[in-house]
């Protein structure tokens, strides 16, 4: 049964990433999207008991396969004859083991490897159950083994955020550990309004960068607006006539309430001498002037902010969100060599950014208490396109960053380089490009992050139904007790 279908154009991920929780209320007016009371219960951020997840998202489908490329010569030459002009020379990798090395626009994360801080893991995607190519084309139309629209930006991205193959899933799989954990705070997106901090009864703190003035507007210290905030305050704090009016005036007390709490972690000196952390000056190469000089280290920056003043922040469990996009290469991946380009500029971008927020967790003491996992949208083709570019696939590699990685070595099944081979969906001739069939499925990945983060396995069923579908591989290995 052909299987294979046409990837379609998908709609702007930055349009889809602005759809948020409406409601005029102050809440809003800051910036966050908020739901009840999420915010201010009172707890110890220690660093003894402290743990964070900060997800980094990929958007658009970053091409793993030029991220984490096999490095024995067998499988590399078999990589290069297949990737054409897209393949990265084997010379050119930065090494991590015998098997496997990174694109060079990443030798910024070689000292983490070195340190046992990274791996990768091989060949992940949202999966129903276990599935062989078998399975896949033997699939009646409408079965839950198929993610809905399979091969679309839209349906891939949810289904990672969500660690589902449905579409209609409406809540992401950070936004169910935070409320299966029952955490102080929702999840924390520098990054925008993604799916993957939705809760059933929460939405993400959607949060500005560094520089950036956190307050509401029209309610500044000038005497005469002064006045209003005063007053509003007054009136939130009376007694609401309605239920639904006690919500809205609580919103507005707690918005009030994270203001206080949170506006000096948005100030930003470039000078390091003034941040005793050592924060700013683990940026310091991506420091131009007076800011950040990528969207994605800004956003790292932030974190690390964060987790140093976790007690500020309140709460011992802490999961962010950032992310990066352009990474929808159907054509010009490359610009004069494999090494150069688009994709290039976008690894360099994330790599620099990951290393600098490496560092400055080892500086504030916090590098085996918070772990950074990437994701995307789906991988892409083995093959390369008429326009040096690539087109949407399915499995992908990711990367996970931390003192608690079990490092120095790769996790899971890297697929069989073969064009038609038992890892590629295709069997007739025009649809054999390298679609991988993920052998890891989102939520065994999620599942071995959220273990680690503190969830039960009774709780890891809560937050990732589809988890029990594996079995007992529930556990990809790639994080240290």
């Amino acid at each position: 049964m052909n299987r294979l279908i046409p990837p379609a154009i998908a709609p702007d991920p930055q349009r889809r990433r602005l759809l948020g929780w409406g409601g005029a209320s102050l809440a809003s007016a800051l910036g966050l999207s908020t739901v009840g009371s999420t915010l201010l219960t009172s707890a110890s951020a220690s660093s003894d008991d402290y743990k964070a997840l900060v997800c980094l998202f990929f958007f658009g489908g970053n091409d793993g396969m030029n991220m984490v490329v096999p490095r024995d010569p067998t499988r590399h030459a078999q990589y290069a004859g297949i990737r054409g002009a897209l393949g990265l020379p084997r010379a050119d990798l930065v090494p991590l083991n015998a098997d496997y090395g990174m694109h060079p626009a990443m030798a910024a994360l070689a000292p983490a490897w070195a340190e046992g801080a990274l791996s990768a893991v091989h060949n992940v995607g949202p999966l129903f159950a276990p599935l062989s190519k078998t399975e896949y084309r033997s699939a009646v139309n409408g079965s839950p083994l198929i993610p809905d629209n399979l091969f679309s930006h839209s349906d891939q991205q949810l289904q990672w955020e969500a660690s589902s193959t449905s579409s209609f899933e409406r809540t992401g799989w950070g936004g169910r550990a935070s409320t299966v954990m029952g955490t102080v705070n929702p999840v924390i997106s520098f990054g925008g309004n993604a799916r993957f901090g939705l809760g059933a009864n929460a939405a993400p703190w959607v949060l500005p960068g560094p520089g950036s003035t956190f307050g509401a507007a029209g309610f500044g210290t000038w005497a005469p607006v002064a006045a209003r905030r005063t007053a509003l305050a007054q009136l939130m704090n009376e007694r609401q006539r309605s239920p639904m009016a006690e919500v809205y005036a609580r919103q507005n007390r707690e918005a009030f309430d994270l203001e206080s709490r949170l506006a000096g972690l948005f100030s930003f000196n470039p000078d390091p001498a003034a941040d005793p952390s050592g924060i700013t000056a683990a940026f310091q190469p991506l420091i131009s002037g007076n800011s950040i000089s990528t969207g994605i280290a800004r956003q790292l920056y932030q974190v690390a902010r964060f987790v140093a003043n976790r007690n500020t922040v309140q709460g011992n469990r802490q999961i962010f969100f950032v992310q990066i996009g352009g990474f929808d290469t159907h054509s010009g991946q490359i610009a004069g060599s494999a090494v150069s380009g688009a994709h290039a500029d976008l690894l360099k971008a994330t790599a620099d950014g990951m290393a600098a927020f490496w560092r400055a967790l080892k500086a504030i003491g916090m590098g085996d208490k918070v772990t950074l996992f990437t994701q995307s949208d789906f991988g892409r083709t083995f093959t390369p396109n008429q326009t040096a570019g690539t087109d949407h696939g399915w499995g992908n590699e990711q990367i996970v960053m931390g003192g608690a990685v079990a490092g120095n070595t790769t996790y899971g099944r890297y697929p069989v380089l073969s064009l038609g081979g038992p890892d590629d969906v295709g069997v007739q001739s025009w649809e054999l490009q390298g679609r991988w069939i993920p052998s890891i499925s989102v939520d065994q990945y999620a599942a071995t992050l959220l273990r680690w983060w503190g969830l039960s396995e009774s709780q890891l069923d809560q937050a990732l139904p589809n988890l029990a579908n594996f079995g007992s591989a529930r556990n990809v290995g790639f994080l240290r007790a």
